[in-house]
């Protein structure tokens, strides 16, 4: 199975970027699609974006298109999520999911997951 593991996350202020990484190991990041999902505080964990296996389809959820961009280079087994323009809302533990089918934007579709890492818009 594969291990997925964030990075990337920190305080950012209202406006700014950062751009997330999600690595693969133990399997070759190209046999997975890839999702990112975030939970705020008091929140359900959500949808954010998804990516198929070999990069052509990416899907994003309203709230984040035309701010973020999904991509990934499986020669580097690495997954990535740039944020920009990032506000407020934004703020959440954002984790990546792999799995081994077409991409999905259903968390429960995913079976293989990151531990997260915490991004904090201040405004």
């Amino acid at each position: 199975q594969v291990q997925l593991v964030e990075s990337g996350g920190g305080l950012v202020q209202a406006g700014g970027s950062l751009r997330l990484p999600c690595a693969a190991f133990g399997r070759t990041l190209s046999s997975y699609a890839i999702g990112w999902f975030r939970q705020a505080p008091g929140k359900e964990r959500e949808f954010v974006a998804h990516i198929s296996r070999s990069g052509i389809s990416t899907y994003y959820a309203d709230s984040v298109k035309g701010r973020f961009t999904i991509s990934r280079d499986n020669a580097k087994n690495t997954a990535y999520l740039q944020m920009n323009s990032l506000n407020s809302e934004d703020t959440a533990v954002y984790y990546c999911a792999a799995r081994g089918g077409l991409a999905s934007l259903r968390q429960y579709d995913y079976s293989y997951w990151g531990q997260g890492t915490q991004v904090t818009v201040s405004s």
